[in-house]
């Protein structure tokens, strides 16, 4: 799966946010949006999820497996979104938080094994029946991105996610993240500020805010 942005912008009543963008993002790579705040990162991010605002308008093309998305809401477009805020329903269970990623056409035992898998590979083996509350904030980011990627999305957006961390954590979840993207070989947009989240190597396009 390849993500496309073609000549791709946002506008206001006052006109464009920025500058149109041109990016193309292969499978397993990682491409990173930084700009100064309300220069239109998330609002871009919004934008190719399908829930962009109806104060905003978009022009361009953006294509996921040279599929055109524009014209596709949100839940047609198979594409996840990932966070500064873990956003874990506080009244359900780690494994069912998960569970509910997962198609309801799954059979039980089989999402139960799913969920388990998961854990493991998030390194929170035995985790299905614990609280949300009693999880520290670097296993409750583990688990969101599990969650997210369990509904096997085409292409995964990231929306400041690694922020709220403190540096050490923030480091090997951004490592974790970054390796299972690769893994599932999905294409990724990470919208930051902080140029360490960056990619080594990776594609950077620096939104600048277009002034009058």
């Amino acid at each position: 799966m390849t993500l496309e942005l073609r000549n791709m912008c946002v506008f206001n009543q006052e006109g464009a946010l920025f500058d149109p963008i041109d990016l193309t993002i292969e499978p397993g790579e990682i491409a990173t949006i930084m700009g100064s705040s309300g220069c239109g990162k998330s609002t871009l991010l919004s934008a190719v999820a399908g829930s962009l605002d109806p104060v905003f308008s978009l022009s361009g093309t953006i294509l996921l497996h040279s599929e055109e998305m524009i014209r596709l809401p949100m839940e047609k477009r198979n594409i996840g979104i990932l966070f500064q805020d873990d956003l874990l329903f506080p009244n359900m269970s780690i494994g069912a938080n998960l569970s509910f990623a997962l198609a309801a056409s799954i059979p039980a035992q089989k999402r139960r094994v799913m969920v388990g898998e998961a854990l493991d590979k998030a390194g929170l083996s035995g985790y299905e029946n614990r609280d949300p509350a009693s999880l520290s904030g670097g296993q409750k980011a583990r688990v969101s991105l599990v969650r997210s990627l369990l509904a096997q999305p085409a292409a995964l957006l990231l929306d400041e996610p690694f922020s709220k961390l403190d540096q050490t954590l923030k480091q090997r979840i951004r490592t974790f993240v970054f390796s299972q993207i690769r893994q599932m070989r999905i294409p990724a947009l990470l919208v930051t500020h902080d140029p360490s989240d960056c990619p080594v190597n990776g594609k950077i396009i620096n939104l600048v805010r277009k002034e009058g």
